[in-house]
């Protein structure tokens, strides 16, 4: 995030926050009034809540990264492009643990000839 967009969002942070506060004390003080009409929240604080909510999402939304490619053709060229580095599957296709079952079976295979040959002797 960019310096704008954290202050951005900070300054609606703490407008969010001013307006729940007042609207917390508006109903306070009405509740404690014992009026019988019922209490509504007066409309600067409903407009002040607004805004907060837009300010913070227009900080979020100018913070936040590119957006990335949404067909799989084009993530996975992208990745092949930058060298593989930041492919996220790159630990699974590497891990120690996984079998590479083609490659057993070829080894079983020769295992299997290598004790024919033995037997035919």
């Amino acid at each position: 995030m960019s310096f704008l967009s954290r202050l951005v969002t900070l300054f609606g942070l703490v407008l969010l926050a001013h307006a729940g506060y007042s609207a917390h004390e508006h109903t306070v003080l009405h509740s404690n009034a014992r009026i019988s009409a019922s209490t509504v929240i007066p409309q600067d604080i409903v407009v002040e809540t607004l805004v907060a909510v837009l300010t913070v999402s227009i900080g979020l939304v100018l913070g936040a990264e590119k957006l990335k490619p949404i067909s799989w053709r084009d993530w996975a060229g992208q990745i092949e492009r930058e060298g593989g580095t930041r492919n996220p599957y790159l630990a699974l296709e590497e891990r120690y643990g996984f079998w590479d079952i083609r490659a057993k079976r070829k080894e079983f295979a020769d295992w299997v000839r290598g004790q024919d040959e033995l037997t035919k002797e």
